[in-house]
């Protein structure tokens, strides 16, 4: 019998992890800290910490029976609510190891879905979330109804998806179908406004990062905008794309993402994809990382598989080592030698905000140049083109003729080599 939680405050948990085959202590440590503030993001209050070393996972129990004896006497010493482990549980282990310690159990995969749920605002994030949820659970539906039923909620069962996970497969494979046409949707009207802005020669910046590494701190930076940033991890769900203008009148775009974490649930990298796919077509990422953090490195790779599983692992790239208002005068000097390629900055205090946009607009081929060009008066596209030049670019001389128009200006070279060829009748720089 599974204990109810619904008329408690948060949920006092237990976190167990393996380490297993050459699995360092130091990384698997470094794990444990992260669960414990998943758990805390998720509402619950950390009491019980246990981990356990053998080569593999017990393909019945996990740990081994002996060791979840110790755990299910522990968890009744200690008032636990619920367990939670740092590695992803099959439905087997799941059952098994919730029959005999008579808690709620829930793997890491449940815990930052149940994070994203709770995170959600949007109706494209509550989407989002609930497909990965639904196919999450498919599979563990083989008892889960009764047991969800008997827990009056909490972590791990919360979010759009909660209703559904008491209704049989049928229903469940068709609710997913319809998620999966509204996201489809999505991607389609996205891929229009990318292709419309494309068009206009406004390159786009992704910024992107592993969780609570400052990507909203820096978009709110960069853009002057007030994005909810706090300390807190997947507090950025909802893509948000805003305009950025620099004083000599260049353009860019940038958004800020979804932020990633080490082994993040396939489910979600699927049914986030849509939202992804905007870094996969981005004109340049900004792989804003976390400065002052011991696991840096670790992080650091965790964004870069996620970045190939996305299909975003060719787009050129600028590392961008945030919160350096953290560091020691030697650790930012040995930090800077490791990484030559990379800028170093405060978005908490602005400093760097001036090179950072000056190294975007470089990489971009947003350097201004000077040039003269001549348009037929005739076209539509002229008109069009030459309005765009006086919106967006300095104009010096305007000489106009019945047979053509002749402007000299500075602009952006990207803007001047995405205007339409139809209309230029000739250039000169």
């Amino acid at each position: 019998m599974l204990r109810s939680t619904s008329n408690r405050g948060n949920e006092r948990v237990a976190l167990v992890g393996l380490i297993a085959g050459a699995e360092r202590r130091h990384a698997a440590e470094q794990s444990f800290d992260e669960l414990a503030g998943l758990a805390h993001a998720a509402g619950g209050q950390v009491v019980l910490r246990m981990s356990q070393e053998r080569p593999r996972p017990d393909p019945a129990t996990f740990l081994g029976r002996g060791k979840l004896d110790i755990l299910a006497a522990a968890c009744e010493e200690a008032d636990v609510d619920a367990v939670i482990f740092d590695n992803e549980l099959t439905p087997a282990q799941l059952r098994e190891i919730e029959a005999r310690v008579g808690r709620k159990v829930i793997d890491r995969t449940q815990l930052i879905l149940d994070i994203f749920a709770r995170r959600a605002r949007t109706r494209e994030g509550k989407w989002q979330v609930e497909l990965a949820q639904l196919e999450y659970l498919l599979p563990r539906l083989v008892g889960a109804g009764a047991a969800l039923s008997r827990l009056g909620g909490g972590i791990g069962t919360r979010g759009p998806g909660e209703t559904k996970l008491e209704t049989d497969r049928r229903r469940i494979r068709v609710r997913i179908q319809q998620i999966r046409k509204s996201i489809e949707e999505l991607r389609r009207r996205r891929a229009q406004l990318r292709a419309r802005r494309h068009k206009q020669a406004v390159p786009t910046v992704a910024l992107v990062g592993y969780t609570n590494a400052g990507k909203t701190t820096m978009f709110n930076l960069l853009t002057r905008e007030e994005a909810d940033a706090q300390d807190a991890l997947f507090v950025t769900l909802d893509p948000l794309v805003r305009r950025v203008r620099l004083p000599d009148r260049r353009d860019l775009l940038i958004s800020d993402t979804v932020g990633f974490i080490d082994r993040l649930p396939h489910t979600l990298v699927e049914a986030f994809r849509a939202t992804l796919e905007q870094v996969a077509e981005a004109d340049l990422v900004l792989h804003v990382v976390d400065a002052a953090s011991i696991d840096r490195d670790r992080r650091v790779a965790a964004v870069e598989r996620v970045l190939s599983e996305v299909d975003a692992a060719d787009v050129p790239r600028l590392d961008v080592f945030n919160k350096c208002d953290l560091l020691g005068p030697d650790e930012l000097r040995r930090l800077k030698l490791a990484s030559p390629e990379a800028l170093f900055l405060s978005a908490k205090t602005g400093a760097g905000r001036d090179e950072l946009l000056e190294t975007v607009a470089a990489r971009l081929s947003l350097d201004v140049v000077r040039a003269t060009l001549t348009f037929d008066p005739k076209m539509e596209e002229s008109r069009i083109a030459v309005a765009r030049l006086y919106r967006d670019a300095r104009v010096l001389q305007h000489v106009e003729t019945d047979e053509h128009i002749a402007i000299e200006v500075e602009a952006p070279r990207r803007l001047i080599e995405h205007l339409p060829a139809a209309a230029l009748v000739g250039r000169a720089s």
